[in-house]
């Protein structure tokens, strides 16, 4: 133990000594180790530690799967619901969610509107999380009607001060709630910004199946697994099937562990991320090799000495590792301060953009410090050995003869080539993985959503039903409110939509075409439903392509008429007009007339398919909760004060929230993707940079060995061109070996990144050889500054030093 340490302490001196090549070499193994600190901080986050839920792997989220159309995780029928918690013999118990919804909390302190979700009574006993304060739902409250709410710890914090007497404080969403429980610090389930809880009651009614829209979690009985829950949850649907054709025929369930549901989504992106830093490290250690090749070559007379006078092979190998633990210690340090701050940025920007739960809890823990501490030793061992085993080769005792010319000089040179080609492969295939995704993200970039999303805003809001409840009273609020808006400097057109474009949520259901033949049961067509009030389709840029829009006298009546996208009517209507055709709808009994067909619209995701849309007049079906978009003349958040003052004039109790333009809801709907594309380029360029530092360090230590060779080949007449041809033709050899080698990594391991592509093939030829390109550019331009220097060799000095 005393000697290792003294010769770390011999190493750090040694290292002291060479301080340009010890920052060299600690920068390259910080860029490597920290970004393999970042990355494995966040698999570690959210793939790897336990979930903050009670035996969490006996978790699942139950969907219902369209067979026909291939929807596997689709939102729940309250029906089925309750016949599965009566008939499943997998479950301990079921309980049932909403999709996150918002409500405005008036009385202590201003309005604010914030996300909600109704429950039943089991869902908090089945996660096996208790309120921090107060208590759950019980059974008896689990009904309509009920008054009473449960609250998080952020909701608690901010808006009652952390007072804990909060228990039994009345509370206002609409109608007076009263508050019986807070939920733990950090709590969350499915949404994390959810801040309210209700009950989730049940009538005898709702056991007739009529719509899918809730979520279903369920715990599994001690013994049963997975792909058992699964089979019995098939045998109940296929019974529902039986009880009710009509509604369950083509239609099945999902049972899909809890972590696979939180994390399916985003598994392949930090897989291919964390790939991405290996390569990283790899191309760093292979370059820091390289460093400590050079410079034990340089050492040869030192170590040949200490060979002469007693130190066996043993020692010096063990000295020349020391000082390869040293330099990866230092560059341990240096990636966790690295990666620290990369985490930090992550938490403070990425992770309110991004629906990845618990992202926001990613950090450096004990986990990842043990990670550092292993990548950090292993780096050195890994760096180190080879060097020393080379470095203090058998033919020491020529080396002390001849100078150091010979022997370990000449592997040390076919090493660092090496090193050089495997560096140049790694790194062409990062380079390929950014290029791919670069040009899948610019084809997504390039899609058109079917609206313009330049000059105009959005924001939601809300109207309680305990004010606004009454036929007509939400119909009566929009139209003054629009009244007003469209008076105000700067607004062209103002509208209303329940669910908008690219905001990841919408409704959907079964329609059929009147006067065509009735499809085989869970066959039906399906098509997406709208709400729009005033001029939203104007106000979006949505054109009008056949017929008209909605007019006063629709709002009047509020049935009978329907407007539907291009796509509904090419497949439906093929080569016929639309206008005049009926369908029936599955949320209503009566017959459509189309009144007009619009422009498609990308309402799900830019990347994904545009489906049959039917676009329905506010009167028809008031929801409570609109989104409301209006086009500026000028900047687009110039208006959002005065519209604010609008609501306000119209009802102080009113809020408006989530305020964003349409150009950030375009961005924000493809973050996750420019995400992993700008840290996948970041990392990819990192390789370049290393790769090119690697290229001119084994040009430049082959310049200086060859310089009697470069002074002979001058004396006998070379030209400066000539060697500048032979140096740089010494890299791009290198580089063309590296390049080959690459491309066929590139293409067996960028099949695994098809699924995070969008109309580009894994093995696209224009980005590999645009990366072919790159690479040989920066190896030529890094062999040049060495090149250049072997022209100025003076023949005569070169000779006289032979």
């Amino acid at each position: 133990m005393m000697t290792l340490l003294q010769d770390l302490r011999h190493g750090a001196r040694l290292l002291v000594r060479a301080p340009g090549f010890a920052a060299v070499a600690v920068a390259a193994l910080a860029i490597g180790i920290g970004a393999n600190t970042a990355i494995f901080s966040v698999v570690n986050t959210l793939l790897l530690q336990p979930l903050p839920y009670h035996d969490a792997d006996r978790l699942a989220i139950v969907w219902e799967h369209n067979i026909p159309r291939d929807r596997k995780n689709n939102v729940v029928a309250p029906a089925n619901f309750l016949h599965w918690r009566d008939m499943n013999q997998g479950f301990t118990d079921l309980a049932a969610m909403s999709s996150t919804f918002d409500v405005t909390l008036t009385g202590a302190g201003d309005p604010e509107e914030v996300p909600t979700r109704l429950v039943t009574a089991e869902a908090f006993s089945i996660l096996g999380v208790r309120p921090a304060i107060g208590r759950g739902f019980t059974a008896e409250e689990i009904r309509p009607g009920s008054r009473v709410i449960v609250i998080s710890d952020r909701l608690w914090k901010r808006r009652f001060g952390g007072d804990p007497a909060v228990q039994q404080r009345p509370i206002v969403s609409g109608t007076p709630h009263t508050i019986i429980g807070v939920m733990p610090p950090g709590f969350s389930f499915l949404d994390r910004n959810v801040d309210v809880w209700l009950p989730f009651g049940f009538t005898a009614q709702s056991r007739t199946p009529r719509g899918r829209s809730i979520q279903v979690v369920g715990r599994l009985k001690p013994g049963v697994t997975f792909a058992r829950a699964q089979e019995d949850m098939t045998r109940v649907a296929a019974e529902l099937t039986r009880r009710f054709p009509d509604f369950n025929t083509g239609w099945t369930a999902r049972v899909v562990p809890l972590r696979e549901q939180l994390t399916g989504d985003v598994r392949p992106a930090l897989l291919l991320l964390a790939g991405a830093v290996a390569f990283v490290l790899l191309i760093a250690c292979a370059n820091v090799a390289n460093l400590l090749l050079a410079r034990a070559t340089a050492r040869q007379r030192e170590l040949a000495v200490r060979s002469a006078l007693g130190a066996g092979r043993a020692r010096l190998v063990r000295q020349l590792l020391a000082e390869s633990l040293v330099l990866s210690t230092a560059g341990g340090i240096c990636g966790l301060l690295l990666a620290w701050w990369a985490l930090h940025f992550l938490r403070a920007v990425a992770a309110e953009r991004l629906p990845v739960q618990r992202l926001e809890m990613v950090g450096i823990d004990g986990w990842v410090l043990t990670f550092t501490v292993g990548a950090s030793l292993l780096c050195g061992l890994v760096f180190g050995a080879i060097p020393a085993l080379t470095a203090a080769g058998p033919s020491l005792n020529d080396s002390l003869k001849e100078g150091g010319r010979t022997g370990s000089a000449s592997r040390g040179n076919r090493t660092r080539s090496a090193f050089v080609v495997v560096e140049i492969a790694l790194a062409l295939v990062l380079l390929v993985g950014a290029g791919l995704l670069m040009r899948s993200f610019k084809h997504l970039m390039d899609v058109d959503p079917g609206f313009d999303p330049a000059r105009t805003v959005t924001m939601r809001l809300s109207l309680p039903s305990a004010r606004y409840g009454e036929e007509g009273q939400r119909a009566q609020f929009f139209g003054r409110f629009f009244q007003q808006v469209d008076a105000l400097p700067g607004v062209e057109a103002s509208g209303a939509i329940s669910w908008l474009p690219l905001s990841g949520l919408g409704a959907a259901t079964s329609m059929e075409i009147v006067g065509q033949p009735k499809p085989p049961k869970g066959l039906e067509p399906v098509a997406d439903v709208r709400v729009i009030s005033h001029e939203y389709l104007k106000t979006m840029g949505v054109p009008l392509l056949k017929g008209r829009l909605f007019n006063e006298l629709d709002a009047a009546d509020a049935k009978g008429r329907v407007v539907i996208n291009d796509t509904m009517a090419r497949r439906h209507w093929p080569g016929e007009d639309p206008i005049g055709k009926r369908v029936r709808i599955a949320w209503d009994t009566l017959e459509d007339e189309v009144i007009g067909v619009v422009g498609d619209v990308k309402h799900a995701s830019l990347d994904g398919e545009i489906r049959a849309m039917t676009y329905w007049p506010f009167a028809r079906s008031p929801y409570g909760t609109m989104t409301i978009a209006v086009r500026t003349a000028g900047a687009a958040s110039g208006v959002v004060n005065a519209i604010a003052g609008v609501v306000r004039g119209l009802d102080p109790d009113l809020v408006v929230a989530n305020v964003r333009t349409m150009e950030e809801v375009v961005a924000q709907s493809v973050a996750e993707r420019r995400l992993t594309m700008l840290l996948l380029t970041a990392f990819a360029g990192a390789a370049l940079l290393l790769a090119a530092v690697g290229i001119y360090g084994v040009i430049a230590y082959s310049v200086t060995q060859r310089t009697q060779e470069i002074g002979i080949r001058m004396a006998l007449g070379a030209q400066r061109g000539d060697v500048l041809r032979m140096v740089v033709g010494q890299a791009m050899a290198l580089t063309a070996a590296g390049i080959a080698i690459g491309a066929i990594g590139a293409l067996l391991l960028t099949r695994v990144m098809s699924g995070l592509l969008f109309n580009v093939t894994p093995g696209d030829p224009l980005t590999f050889v645009a990366v072919a390109a790159v690479l040989g550019l920066v190896a030529a331009c890094a062999s040049y500054v060495p090149g250049r220097r072997a022209t100025r060799v003076d023949p005569v000095i070169a000779l006289r030093a032979e």
